[in-house]
């Protein structure tokens, strides 16, 4: 990877990120816009912040989302942000999060396709 500031995917890492923060604050009602697309946009985000600072691979980088967000996804089955002390409410605790989906993994996973077929279409 190579430090490389891309100031396009900085803005749109700040909008995806607001929008994350509707989906968790004024859409908290909404089950289906929560629980789902909340987690499909999450991959795109990382990817988007990570594309702000560096250039690299995108299907490395894509695979890399998807394994990261899998093992957080895992550590919540193991109580990792109660582990570590965080405390309910707390920043970090909703980050981490605290109770493992194997919905979350397939809504990653879709997230990351899309990705994918984005990246593929954009490079044509």
């Amino acid at each position: 990877m190579k430090f490389k500031f891309n100031l396009k995917y900085f803005l749109l890492s700040i909008l995806i990120f607001f929008i994350e923060v509707l989906i968790a604050t004024v859409l908290k009602d909404n089950f289906f816009i929560r629980a789902y697309l909340g987690d499909v946009i999450v991959v795109m985000l990382l990817y988007t912040l990570v594309k702000s600072f560096f250039v690299t691979d995108d299907i490395k980088l894509i695979l890399g989302i998807f394994a990261f967000s899998c093992i957080v996804e895992f550590a919540q089955f193991f109580n990792i942000a109660e582990k570590l002390g965080f405390q309910p409410g707390s920043m970090v605790y909703i980050v981490i999060g605290n109770s493992f989906s194997w919905i979350d993994i397939l809504c990653y996973a879709v997230g990351c396709l899309l990705l994918y077929i984005s990246t593929k279409i954009t490079s044509n």
